[in-house]
């Protein structure tokens, strides 16, 4: 009859940050561009892909898709915000070798296939392919945890945030 009579499903609270791609994970310290390496727009990690198949790195909801299509904001359920940024100054390809498979709105998991990326298209224009991860609200995170580095598979949990 009256929906405020129903009880809402529980949120889950998913603390747990996962590998974007099959590669190379590294610390955010270690990417080749300085805004990310010097953490000024906060902590994470990048994997350097074997593939263009791009994956959630959380659990949440897509906040943003960038109009050059080169970064995907994020929100994990526990209220950690995350930037899925493809490739290092990637901003000036204007789009090209990326094929955007969310929306915002979108509720993803680690399962989700966000973006289809041309990284042969990204080295040719000369830019490095790092998928770099970063939480952007630092300020509300008690706790950070890198836990996996080196060699990792797609949806191999890599961290944790807790807010």
């Amino acid at each position: 009859m009256f929906g405020f009579l129903k009880k809402k499903e529980p949120v889950q609270l998913n603390n747990h940050l996962y590998a974007v791609a099959t590669g190379n994970l590294i610390p955010i310290t270690e990417v080749n561009d300085p805004v990310f390496s010097q953490k000024m727009m906060g902590d994470g990690f990048a994997v350097i892909p074997q593939s263009g198949e791009i994956y959630s790195p959380i659990d949440g909801e897509v906040l943003s898709v960038f109009q050059t299509k080169h970064a995907i904001g994020m929100k994990m359920t526990n209220g950690a915000e995350v930037l899925l940024h493809m490739g290092i100054d990637t901003v000036e390809l204007n789009g090209e070798p990326f094929s955007i498979k969310v929306s915002e709105g979108s509720k993803v998991t680690q399962g989700t296939q966000v973006a289809n990326v041309d990284l042969d298209s990204i080295i040719a224009a000369g830019k490095a392919v790092d998928m770099v991860v970063v939480i952007t609200n630092m300020d509300v995170v008690k706790k950070f945890d890198l836990t996996k580095t080196g060699q990792v598979t797609l949806g191999d949990e890599v961290g944790m945030v807790e807010v």
